[in-house]
């Protein structure tokens, strides 16, 4: 959610009990080279490159540490084993934040808050009240705003009553497409980031949302569900109303950056979401657990524009998602169940990128 925009903590709850033996690197997995584990406790997702492959930025959430909600994390990648990954906030603690990415000057960050709404973490979802399906809360608090790398907020860009999130930036920092449900559904928007001015690209019923831009900003990348029977319309709908979303079902479609042309590449069922394009813009890599009927585990898969030679890439039996190749294409950062010691945490990898 590029962006999948939940908490964490809840996913894990419906696949901890299904772990394997710890590792950082598995059978399989012959594109990575070089694992890095990053973080050691608690629930860390959503991490993103900056533009000069050097840090990242990434959200978290440990009670441990009273970290109670996401909150956004920027630290430096270490290169070796030997040195530790150390890391900052930047969002202070307040509210629930979200889906941060960086600004190609490397001195600001955009990310998603619920600070306008107040500074506590806004109340989980009661999932029992839905017979414990699946569902995420759409914060009507949520909006984005443009930091410093010391925490400052500097600007804010969405003021529209609802749900703002998911946001991030073509490769030349001037355009920002995210989600939002401001006028009835969960389209997508593209702002230009100067002035602002905005124009929603899809126009369907469903959930469209964890979009990103190809290198060359001409096309996009996105997670989106079609509820087509009248049952999946009903239910879609009034969660809507409520405030909530039940991602189960999603696929991959890419379109030209204005939301034309726009095409369904993944007809794999269950979820399949988190895309975005590989360094060359040949080639999608994003997350499924299509393989598994109960639902999980979740890996991460390749597949080219036109929705062929679908490729696995990583293997652990519980949840491998998030992935972002760095800017400059040598490397690979993902949130992964891996090496947990069989708790529920997720913690962040880097790895060398081998085609």
């Amino acid at each position: 959610m590029r962006k999948f925009i939940f908490t964490v903590t809840a996913l894990l709850s419906f696949v901890a009990a299904f772990s394997q033996q710890d590792s950082i690197l598995f059978a399989g997995e012959r594109h990575f080279k070089n694992v890095i584990q990053l973080t050691n406790g608690g629930d860390n997702a959503e991490a993103y490159w900056s533009y000069d492959s050097k840090r990242i930025t990434f959200q978290r959430s440990n009670t441990k540490e009273g970290v109670n909600c996401d909150q956004i994390f920027m630290g430096v990648v270490p290169t070796n084993n030997s040195t530790a990954f150390t890391y900052k906030s930047i969002s202070g603690g307040k509210g629930r934040t979200t889906c941060s990415y960086f600004m190609p000057d490397g001195k600001h960050i955009i990310y998603a808050s619920t600070i306008g709404g107040g500074m506590d973490c806004p109340p989980p979802v009661d999932r029992a009240k839905y017979g414990n399906k699946y569902i995420w809360p759409l914060y009507n608090t949520y909006d984005i705003y443009m930091a410093d790398t010391a925490g400052k907020i500097v600007k804010q860009l969405t003021n529209a009553k609802g749900y703002d999130a998911e946001a991030t930036l073509s490769y030349d920092g001037k355009k920002m497409i995210y989600c939002s449900d401001k006028d009835g559904d969960l389209e997508l928007y593209v702002m230009d980031i100067a002035s602002g001015k905005e124009k929603r690209i899809t126009h369907t019923l469903g959930y469209d949302g964890g979009a990103w831009f190809s290198p060359d900003g001409k096309k996009i990348v996105w997670r989106a569900s079609r509820p087509s029977t009248p049952e999946e319309v009903e239910e879609y709908t009034s969660l809507l109303k409520e405030g909530m979303v039940a991602p189960t079902k999603m696929e991959v479609w890419i379109a030209n950056a204005d939301g034309t042309d726009a095409k369904q590449i993944t007809h794999l069922g269950q979820a399949n979401w988190a895309p975005n394009f590989t360094p060359d813009g040949k080639h999608i890599i994003f997350c499924s657990n299509h393989e598994y009927k109960r639902g999980f585990p979740f890996n991460m898969y390749l597949i080219d524009l036109e929705g062929n030679h679908l490729e696995k890439i990583s293997r652990d039996k519980g949840f491998d998602a998030f992935p972002m190749f760095s800017f400059d294409g040598k490397k690979i950062i993902f949130a992964s169940n891996r090496n947990n010691g069989g708790s529920r945490d997720t913690n962040l990898f880097v790895a060398d990128w081998v085609e």
